[in-house]
């Protein structure tokens, strides 16, 4: 029998348990059997970076500790036996003090909701260990670390955050940095910018190695180990986990009785399981790690042998240190995954899944190229093939080892090597949709200063092609020619015969012209045709004042990567000392919690006895009848204990899973018809939450759809069979004016023109969850991570039958909602409340990353149709709007964006309005309210609008967005009482001020002059106005005093991370601080506001719409106004017999004389004053890549009207946040769908939100305060989704630079055969870009300057 598995973590013993099974992940260990919860499950891919934690391993031969980042949810727990694992507990919290890595991150205001912070914590501090043990670096100076900025900016390349947008997390980094200058950060607590000189001894002080990161206790038992280890043929541990140490053990285990490949996985790393779910449960693994003749590193004059089992990471290591050919792999290969999944994965584990699995690997591709060469076993059977070779042979299976890879030197001599990548992002963690190495080695003529091509290799891969390949026609066909465009033209014509993506992928012209692109850059740098010397201005107006210019050259121009700039910011914002501690930018309640790991969200409570856990079966097809749910022969299936299904809905009880009053009801289980791909049949209930995710696997559902109509999926499917959700007539909206009366005053018409948006999933980083415990009497206790709390209450007990006082619900804090924990986190609440009252015992859910994203619905994907008339001088006369949306099966809150979409669309004066909106009901999961919902869609189709009269008119769009900006008149008759008293109206004045600047005229003209100078990059920019429309309503707050004079608040409202405790913390002691010597700021530490309790906090209402902050705050003003009446006459009688009276002796007094020191109110809004408007402006500077459809964001600056804001730092993060979630709308995000209407971009592989990599590299933000309004809560404003708006101004910004590229190639695709008017939808990705630029620029370019040479433009 083997040794049990024994780790440290955070410096304490642990041995796991007897039996534990071989497939437990790190991360599953780490959460249930032991304290620690901050690692979290975000996606269970390792794309997320919310599980990462630091692993140390010791080595007793020489001593030393190694120390790295790794994702704990894919790495084995058995992999780290004898290991150190340290987590965001361990590096500080509450009892031991929390370390600087956290303080500062808090102290810079970079964590929201909290759930990713952890793990941001982890990779920030991984980082600083690593680059702390640089012994060739410079001792740092006191507070820094050996971290550059650059550096800095990668740490947390890989950590996906959903709320902050970055940037504060960046600053916290980068205030380790050395080379920092720490006035260039943002916002933070430890110096008031432009008050305060900015000095690292205000920040908490960073010593390097404080902490242990490898306990004594494990290196003696380790070398105890050692001295006591005798030699048994093969290594296994009770729990068959088996660790050959020698190729020959290996071979013993494959060819031993029990070996069988469906059962017995052979791993390295496990990371491969990130892209290739396992769809079983595997009894037996073989981990090949510690079989020395895999782990070789080898360097000669011959090349670099690297062993099979060698990181990502150490290869980069390896080959950083060689010629210029191996540090340019090396430069590749760190932008493959991210550094917590490089630490870990390996080489041959990366070659492998290439040649067994079609994984679109880079790292293939480039190894390709170099003509490197790998040895192989079969059995006893050695053999070493070319790299393509071995990439051509049939899928090798279990018994093929990989052994070695061999990396050929090349020199230097007339060598030249380039690599290539496009991707969703440009630092990695990214499948590339095309990459390919290029290897030339060339001789030039000295009488023509050609450059003769002897050899060459070109490989490319991730094109939809089986596995990487070498273009050899192509190669054939440049070998011993001079370089020329007639001869690049040619090469390019055969490469497009060589590559051919397969039928089933995404975007093949797109790839194909990618290859295109790459082979052209490379050859162009051979062609002196390419190579004479033009003024390049390549000056970035964002960062320098004036224009400067410099002689570059084609190739090097080509080289310019905007994406290596720095990232930089600016805040300008108003703080106000009227309502003290109220408008001050204090740091986020609980931050430091989240930082440490130790703040409790839902997954985190203690699972309780007896607990079972679910996880739902849904249906693949979009409409059929269930015929029956049966379970494949596997061993996940031998672990279901039941299945839950409509039929075990309690008598009395309704199959309802999600309701909003008045709008209607959705099922909570497809009762014998399914009606959509993606609806949830039924529940697996299980053990343990990994035996239900691999369970739910496991069904196989029996359908039929004899009798039914096909299924309607599209908005046009809708149309054409009449299928419509009604519009509740207290939502629609009314038309504005005399639509024909305008049409007719029009000196110009656009008749019946185009905008596409699709979805957009929410992506909180904490998937819907929800744990259910059965009480006595028929009642039930749900934790639910959730935005509707009431609502969530009725709709259980509506489902269970029993009345509403039965059931509690409970939310402490969610990690991240944007709408999306309102509706379908009562579908979770439900389903497990069926489940435990069936099973009498508790149950939890925690929804798998994919299963969240096929059942989440989205944001609402619609179809715009607009005829608009206008004068000659672009003063719009008239607009009819028609509108398709895509609402799903139900109701759910579809009906509120008839409102909601015009409110948006309302933002200029269209002279008149009319519209015609229809939700059509298609079968496709129900949409739901995602932050702005229908707003940001309104806003942007207005845009559009503008875009295509200004490009009718060729007129500047700044023009006519000016021209038809409302004056207070019209503002009002568009938004009737919502627009206040005229000098709450900032938005003409924000707008100028940004679009009339000579600021913006400057980067207007640097943007002209770029474009001009530039032939394969251009840039653009675009200053958007917005206008949005918020509601008030009423909302209840309780506030309750202590005897000691600590303070417990209640509100209705949610905390989402949107900072709602902090602005109501700061207003309770805002309220009671009129008793206090200081004004209330000696109360602030003294509140602790309490979790959300459905039968504490009644009539609680819904936490969405941007206003829950103000609303929960007014009615806590309004409980300690109460509360300040009983104790002003106590205060009163105490200071007129001994002065100034302490709150601890007021509260004390207050006490004996039995003073009710708790008070309830219910604020309603004033009957005249319901809503008011938010505006804001944004300027976006981007450059696109019209080669590859990149986009980078050069400068956004963004201006919002915050009111007098209740916490300046609290809005900033908001703002920031909800831009760069609009950002990802805009550009980048992907929720697609196949023809069934199911989800299947559903994992972080597929689906790419906004990482550090992608947002502005100049990002700025002013808040103004506009004129104070008494009727506001303090004159605030609200500012949780208006700022999301302002990402338009990015696709806008596209938009011009696309423009440009257009008019260079003359391109005119689309309706209106125009190179200025083109139809450009939402999201525009890459491939969209690069279509609209033109797919066959290049070939038309070439042939351009085949038959007329002359000195071309770079």
């Amino acid at each position: 029998m083997g040794k049990a598995v024994v780790l440290a973590v955070n410096g304490r013993r642990y041995e796991a348990a007897a039996g534990v099974e071989p497939s437990m992940t790190l991360l599953e260990f780490l959460r249930t059997q032991t304290p620690v919860r901050g690692p979290k499950l975000g996606c269970g891919e390792g794309g997320c970076g919310a599980c990462v934690v630091l692993i140390s391993k010791y080595d007793p031969a020489t001593d030393e500790v190694t120390e790295f980042s790794a994702s704990s949810c894919l790495t084995l727990l058995h992999s780290v036996d004898r290991c150190s694992v340290t987590t965001s507990e361990g590096i500080g919290n509450t009892q031991d003090g929390y370390h600087p890595v956290q303080q500062r991150l808090v102290g810079f205001h970079g964590s929201q909701c909290g759930f990713c912070t952890p793990g941001m914590c982890m990779s920030i501090f991984s980082a600083l260990v690593k680059a702390d043990k640089e012994d060739s670096r410079p001792a740092p100076p006191m507070g820094f670390s050996k971290l550059t900025t650059s550096e800095a900016e990668k740490a947390v390349s890989g950590n996906l955050c959903r709320c902050t947008g970055y940037r504060p997390i960046v600053d916290a980094c980068k205030s380790f940095a050395a080379d920092v200058d720490l006035e260039d950060l943002g916002l933070n607590c430890f110096w008031k910018k432009g008050d305060d000189r900015a000095d690292v001894r205000k920040l908490p002080g960073y010593n390097s190695g404080a902490i242990c990161t490898f306990p004594e206790f494990l290196k003696s038992e380790i070398k105890c180990t050692m001295q006591n280890t005798n030699s048994s043929p093969v290594a296994v541990s009770n729990d068959n986990w088996y660790h050959p140490k020698s190729i020959e053990e290996f071979h013993r285990l494959l060819e031993s009785n029990w070996f069988d490949e469906n059962s017995v996985k052979i791993v390295a790393s496990n990371t491969g399981s990130g892209v290739y779910k396992d769809d079983d449960l595997y009894d037996k693994y073989i981990d090949i790690k510690e079989i020395p003749e895999l782990l070789v590193i080898n360097k000669s004059s011959k090349g670099i042998e690297l062993g099979s089992v060698v990181s990502i990471s150490k290869a980069i290591q390896v080959l950083s240190d060689g010629n210029l050919v191996f540090r340019k792999i090396a430069d590749h290969l760190n932008k493959v995954a991210s550094p917590f999944v490089r630490n870990t994965a390996t080489i041959g584990g990366n070659i492998i899944m290439a040649q067994r699995l079609q994984f679109a690997s880079d790292i293939a591709t480039i190894l390709l190229a170099v003509g490197t060469t790998v040895t192989i076993q079969v059995v006893s059977k050695r053999l070493s093939l070319s790299l393509e070779e071995f990439l051509q042979q049939p899928p090798c299976d279990s018994r093929t080892l990989l052994l070695s890879m061999f990396v050929p030197e090349w020199g230097s001599d007339g060598i030249t090597f380039e690599t290539f990548r496009a991707a969703p992002r440009p630092f990695g963690n990214a499948v590339s949709y095309v990459n390919s190495g290029f290897l030339a080695r060339t001789s030039v003529d000295a009488a023509s200063g050609e450059h003769l091509i002897k050899d060459i290799c070109l490989a490319f891969g991730a094109y939809g092609v089986d596995h990487a390949i070498r273009a050899r026609k192509v190669e054939d066909f440049l070998k011993g020619k001079s370089v020329s465009s007639s001869v690049i033209l040619e090469a390019l014509q055969l490469l497009k015969e060589t590559v051919t993506p397969s039928g089933d992928i995404t975007h093949p012209e797109y790839r194909i012209s990618l290859a295109v692109s790459f082979l052209f850059t490379f050859l162009s740098s051979f062609a002196s045709s390419f190579n004479e010397p033009v003024k390049v201005n390549v000056t970035n107006g964002s960062y320098t004042k004036g224009a400067g210019s410099t002689v570059y050259s084609a190739e090097k121009h080509l080289k310019v990567d905007s994406n290596d700039l720095p990232i930089r910011s600016r805040q300008e914002l108003v703080f106000s000392n009227e309502y003290t501690p109220v408008g001050q930018p204090i740091k986020k309640t609980g931050a430091e919690l989240q930082a440490s790991g130790e703040a409790v969200y839902v997954d985190d409570i203690p699972t309780p006895k007896d607990c079972l856990h679910g996880a739902f079966i849904y249906s693949t097809h979009p409409h059929a009848y269930v015929k029956g749910i049966t379970f494949k022969s596997s061993l996940a299936s031998q672990k279901v204990i039941t299945v839950i299904t409509a039929k075990d809905i309690p008598s009395g009880g309704q199959n309802i899973g999600s309701s909003f009053p008045i709008l209607g009801d959705e099922a909570l289980f497809a009762d014998q018809l399914a009606e959509f791909a993606g609806q949830n049949i039924g529940v697996v209930i299980a053990e343990t939450q990994k035996y239900a995710y691999m369970a739910a696997k496991q069904a196989v559902i029996k359908y039929s759809t004899e009798n039914l109509q096909p299924p309607i999926l599209t908005i046009e499917d809708a149309i054409q069979r009449n299928s419509f959700f009604p519009i509740p007539p207290f939502l629609a909206s009314k038309p504005v004016g005399d639509y024909n009366k305008g049409m007719s005053e029009a000196d110009h018409k656009i008749l019946s023109a185009e905008v596409k948006l699709e979805s957009q999933y929410y992506f909180y980083m904490e998937t819907q969850v929800a744990l259910a415990i059965p009480d006595e009497d028929n009642c039930v206790t749900i934790y639910s991570s959730a935005q509707l709390l009431e609502i969530t209450q009725s709709v259980v007990a509506r489902c269970l039958g029993i009345p509403f006082h039965n059931v509690r619900v409970i939310t402490r804090r969610v990690g991240g909602g944007f709408g999306g924990k309102a509706m379908k986190a009562m579908h979770v609440a439900c389903a497990c409340a069926v489940a435990a009252f069936k099973m009498r015992r508790p149950v939890k859910m925690y929804l798998d990353r994919k299963t969240d994203m096929i059942i989440a619905g989205g944001r609402h994907p619609m179809k715009a149709k607009y005829s608009i008339g206008f004068k000659s001088d672009g003063k719009i006369t008239s607009v009819h709007l028609d509108l398709g949306i895509n609402a799903g099966i139900a109701p759910d809150l579809s009906a509120l964006l008839s409102s909601t979409i015009i409110g948006g669309f309302k933002k200029y004066n269209w002279g008149a309005l009319d519209f015609d909106i229809k939700f059509c009901k298609t079968n496709v999961s129900s949409k739901s309210t995602m932050r702005a919902p229908g707003d940001v869609q309104g806003s942007f189709i207005a845009e559009a609008i503008i875009e295509h009269v200004a490009s009718t008119l060729s007129v500047d769009t700044n023009t006519i967005r000016r021209k038809n900006l409302h004056d207070f008149d019209s503002l009002a008759a568009f938004y009737g009482e919502s627009a206040g008293e005229a000098s709450t109206y900032s938005l003409v004045s924000m707008f100028d001020k940004l679009a009339s600047s000579p600021d913006y005229q400057r980067r207007a003209a640097i943007v002209e002059h770029f474009n001009s100078n530039n032939k394969w990059k251009k840039r653009g920019i675009s200053c958007v106005p917005i206008t949005y429309e918020v509601s008030l309503r009423p909302s209840p707050g309780k506030v309750s005093i202590m005897n000691d004079g600590s303070i417990a608040v209640e509100v209705g409202g949610i905390e989402i991370g949107q900072g709602l405790w902090t602005k109501v913390q700061q207003m309770a002691a805002f309220g009671l601080g009129q008793l206090c010597p200081d004004g209330g700021e000696c109360l602030l530490d003294k509140v602790r506001v309490i979790q959300a309790d459905s039968l504490s906090m009644i009539q609680g209402g819904f936490t969405g719409g941007s206003t829950t902050s103000e609303i929960s705050c007014e009615a806590v003003r309004q409980s300690c106004t109460e509360l300040v009446e009983r104790l002003k006459p106590i205060k009163d009688s105490l200071e007129a017999k001994a002065g100034t009276v302490e709150w601890s002796a007021l509260i004390a007094q207050a006490s004996m004389a039995n003073v009710n020191l708790s008070a309830h109110a219910y604020w309603t809004p004033d009957p005249a004053f319901k809503s008011y408007l938010n505006y804001g402006a944004g300027i976006s500077e981007v450059e696109v890549d019209v080669l590859t459809g990149a986009t980078t964001i050069l400068q956004s600056d963004l201006v919002y009207d915050c009111g007098q804001s209740l916490n300046p730092a609290v809005d900033l993060g908001q703002v920031e946040g909800a831009f760069i979630q609009g950002v990802g709308f805009f550009t980048n995000e992907e929720y697609a769908t196949n023809s069934d209407g199911m989800v299947i971009n559903d994992g972080t592989w597929t689906y790419k939100i906004p990482t550090v990599d992608t947002i502005p590299k100049q990002f700025n933000v002013e808040m103004i305060n506009s004129a104070p309004d008494k009727k506001r809560v303090l004159s605030s404003k609200a500012s949780g989704e208006p700022p999301l708006l302002l990402a338009s101004s990015v696709h806008c910004a596209m938009r011009e630079a696309i423009r440009a590229a257009r008019k260079e190639f003359s391109v005119c695709t689309g309706p209106a055969n125009s190179p200025i008017t083109f139809q450009m939808d939402v999201p525009a990705t890459m491939p969209v870009v690069k279509e609209l630029c033109g797919l066959d620029i290049i070939e038309r370019y070439l042939q351009s300057v085949s038959t007329n040479p002359t000195t071309v433009k770079a």
